[in-house]
Order: C-alpha cells, then structure tokens, then sequence
C-alpha cells in the first residue's frame, strides 16, 4: 500500500483569509420575527479564494438583504477544517454562529483523524448543502504535451515525480489521487493544504505537477496558460473546460473517480427546528439572488442547493459510500 499523503512541509506558503463583514442593505428591515435579530456569524474552515469561501460570502450577503442583519464571514482554516468546525460545535445552539464547509469535513475526516475535536453527527446538523460541481484535474504546463489525458497522465507519473495537491487531507482530491497511486502502482506524493487558494499558488509556481480543484478558484492559471485539464471526475464536463472529457468517457468506471460531494451549511445540533428550517430557506433562495447567480455562474453551478430535510438524507447515504471507500484505501488516520 502506498503511503505518499504529506502536509504542505517545504512548499511555499501562503497567507489565510481574513474575515469579511457583509453589510446589511440601508433600509433595515422591521424585525417581525425573534431571529435573527443581531449579526450571523458564518465560519468557513478553509482560506479565503476558494469555492467554499466564495459561496459563502455570496449567500451571506443575500441572508443579510433578506433578514436586515449583517452576516460577517469568518475564515478559520486548519487541520483540513477541523479547527472552524471545532470552533462552531461548541459555539451557542441560538442560530447566531452557523459554519461554511465541505461535505469531506463532516464524512471523511471522522476516519483521516484520530481525533478531531467534535463529532460530526452528534455536534452538527446540516442546514442545507450546495454541489461543489465539477472539479477538473490538471496538469502543470511543465508536464510534456502528450500528457492530456488519465492514461497518459499515469503513463507519466510512473516515470516522475508528481506532486499532486489536495485542499485537505481525506477530499475528494485526496481520494482520487491515492486511488491512482493504489491501483495502478504509483507513488504521486499527495501535498495537502489548508484550502485551495494557497494549493493553485504553488501549482502557478510550479510546485506541483498536479491537482484538482473548482475551476473559478483556478481560473487565472487556465488563463494564463499555467495548466491544463486532463480529466473532469464527474458525470458531466466542466463548463469552462468543455473539450476536457469526464473520467468515465476515458475509462476510468471506479466511482472514485466520479466526485460526489457538496459544500455544507451547518449548525449546532441543537439549533432550534424553526431556525434550522429558516435558514435552510433563506439558504436555497440564496441561489437565486443577484449575488447568489453571479458566484453559482462563475463557478458553473448548476444545482440549486439542497434544504434541509433532503441535504439530511443525503449525508447518509454519503457516509456509507465514502467512509468504506476509505478505509478500503488504507489511508491511516493521523
């Protein structure tokens, strides 16, 4: 079994996020409701500059047009997101403190640490949850140009060094490169980050030879020539790599190497019902405010977030597709 996970170590390293205070619109709103009536507090547990920091700001500003109270973002990246959700599970149950994530924060890290410092199921419950959509591979633009697809992408890495990035430790990144390395005998060294945004700063800097990631968040290397896709682990294409076949089109059937996963909306577990279900409300319509449309398009999204009752089912069924996949990888908790 290969064992090539390792932390970011001599890589560069690159600033987190701060926080953003989202003003509330001009004309406050007459309270008619008992919530909320002061600010919201939303913690993302990755760096500013990534997809799950973007939607978050986007629908926080649109929770704040509707309520007339001002939802401040607050990043607090760290341990593959251990340290935000940490923070929000011992937060007041009173629908004031919420936290922003990655479904892989609340399944997979259960079994990529031995301990994490909250427990996902007994700590939280999820508000709603917004699809991650596609999140292409690509390659440094150092790789020859007859890598340009997975067979010649593995072709490659059996004769290379790769470093392969990942935004945390047990994403969807994560288990699709230690697949690679696990079925096909490579031994690609898996460089986690605490977000995406310092991730694309060493692929831009030629740190790694790949990764994989939401195509807004690296978008400016695309541009500029500093990558290319080789893959699109999803059952449709990217939007803005759309000569970029999916995996299954290449042969790759494992589900694996098909991602399924969505960004979390997630509160204290005893979080008032009336609350949970507001805020899931206010959530979905988020999608379709003029701030929430413009950060879905320039992220190609496409699915309207989930509520409540269904994000719930769904992270059932999540768990028991990924926790197995993982533990069948052997990837040891740390």
């Amino acid at each position: 079994m290969t064992n090539a996970t390792t932390t970011r170590r001599g890589l560069l390293r690159a600033g987190a996020g701060a926080s953003l205070l989202v003003a509330a619109p001009s004309i406050v709103r007459a309270q008619g409701a008992a919530w909320p009536n002061k600010p919201i507090t939303i913690v993302v547990n990755f760096p500013a500059g990534g997809l799950t920091d973007g939607i978050a700001r986007a629908f926080g500003q649109s929770v704040s047009q509707a309520t007339g109270q001002q939802v401040i973002v607050d990043n607090k990246p760290g341990a593959s997101g251990n340290i935000g959700a940490a923070q929000v599970a011992r937060a007041p149950a009173d629908g004031y403190t919420f936290l922003h994530s990655v479904s892989s924060t609340l399944i997979q890290n259960r079994v990529m640490f031995k301990t994490l410092g909250f427990d996902p199921d007994k700590d939280f419950t999820i508000v709603s949850g917004t699809s991650s959509g596609v999140l292409p591979v690509v390659v440094h633009k150092s790789l020859p140009a007859e890598v340009k697809d997975l067979k010649s992408f593995i072709a490659y890495a059996k004769n290379n060094k790769v470093n392969f990035g990942s935004w945390a430790l047990g994403s969807s990144a994560h288990i699709f490169a230690q697949t690679l390395n696990e079925k096909y005998g490579l031994t690609m060294e898996i460089v986690t980050y605490k977000g995406e945004a310092p991730m694309w700063q060493d692929m831009g800097a030629g740190q790694l030879q790949a990764a994989m990631g939401s195509p807004q968040a690296m978008n400016a290397l695309i541009v500029k020539g500093d990558v290319r896709g080789i893959a699109a682990p999803s059952k449709v294409r990217a939007r803005q790599l759309p000569d970029v076949p999916t995996s299954r089109e290449q042969g790759f059937d494992d589900d694996a190497f098909t991602v399924s996963g969505w960004l979390a909306l997630a509160a204290p577990a005893a979080t008032p019902k009336d609350i949970v279900k507001r805020m899931s409300d206010l959530w979905v319509a988020a999608a379709d405010s003029e701030p929430g449309k413009k950060m879905m398009d320039s992220f190609a999204l496409v699915e309207k977030p989930m509520p409540h009752e269904e994000v719930m089912i769904d992270y059932e069924r999540l768990k028991k597709t990924l926790i197995p996949r993982i533990v069948a990888l052997g990837i040891q908790p740390v």
